[in-house]
């Protein structure tokens, strides 16, 4: 499965900024979160559990990125610096705020052409920049979802946010098996940003699925999904559902659910 980088890629700085903007958004929503309050999109995790998590993500990411690393690095490997109580906002809030400073300025420091690992097709800086940006979104909208709020993304973020995931997502088999289930006999899902107009078309075939933005009408496909991009790409994520009244849906469920069980990572 596979295939070349699509286009429409920002340039690194924006990606950074964006970045910094959903960080800031985060660490925002967390403050005024119950660290032990539940975090209905992850199941099993406490709000503190997400801080830790995505502030294990920063540190692993920054890294990675401050070596040029050729290859990938173990958690265990990497000096996390913890905080003595992992479940006390007064220690994991500057411990989340110093690494995702750190990820921050390793990568404008960096150039985004420099060649290091990626778990995806893109081996180079700016693949880490993008990966980050969407990363630290829709754990954002966790923390929201956790607070009692419903989240919403930047349509031009959402969008990317689509294309990246289907860009990345067959590099997810080494170590989510399951998506290499994502295979058909030509069978179509259209995706379809109601606010832009802009849609992508996902083909499964025997070897794997390919995918385009395309200008074809969505009733053309095996089955569809129209919303807002920000909802589209909630919905991709696992954080909407099949179903969710802010969603339309066409076509066969039954691609839809075996698209869904597949392509979680």
């Amino acid at each position: 499965m596979g295939g070349p980088i699509h286009g429409r890629r920002w340039a690194h700085a924006r990606y950074c900024d964006a970045a910094e903007a959903e960080i800031a958004a985060f660490a925002a929503a967390v403050r005024e979160a119950d660290p032990a309050a539940p975090v209905p999109t992850c199941p099993g995790w406490s709000v503190a559990d997400l801080v830790l998590h995505l502030g294990r993500t920063h540190r692993w990411a920054h890294a990675l990125v401050d070596r040029l690393s050729p290859g990938n690095l173990r958690h265990r490997d990497i000096d996390m610096d913890f905080p003595a109580d992992r479940r006390d906002p007064a220690g994991y809030l500057p411990w989340f705020d110093a690494g995702a400073a750190a990820l921050l300025g390793a990568l404008r420091r960096a150039d985004p052409q420099a060649v290091m690992w990626s778990w995806g097709a893109d081996r180079r800086v700016r693949y880490w920049s993008r990966r980050m940006l969407h990363e630290t979104a829709v754990h954002r909208c966790d923390a929201e979802f956790a607070a009692g709020r419903d989240p919403v993304l930047d349509e031009e973020v959402a969008e990317d946010a689509v294309d990246e995931l289907l860009d990345n997502l067959p590099y997810a088999a080494s170590w989510a098996p399951h998506v290499e289930r994502l295979r058909g006999a030509g069978e179509t899902i259209a995706l379809v940003s109601s606010g832009t107009g802009t849609r992508w078309l996902i083909r499964l075939e025997p070897g794997g699925f390919s995918w385009s933005r395309t200008a074809e009408e969505e009733t053309k496909a095996t089955a569809s999904v129209r919303g807002t991009a920000s909802d589209v790409d909630l919905f991709l994520w696992g954080r909407r559902k099949l179903g969710d009244p802010r969603l339309e849906f066409a076509g066969e469920d039954a691609l839809l659910i075996h698209w869904v069980e597949n392509s979680a990572i």
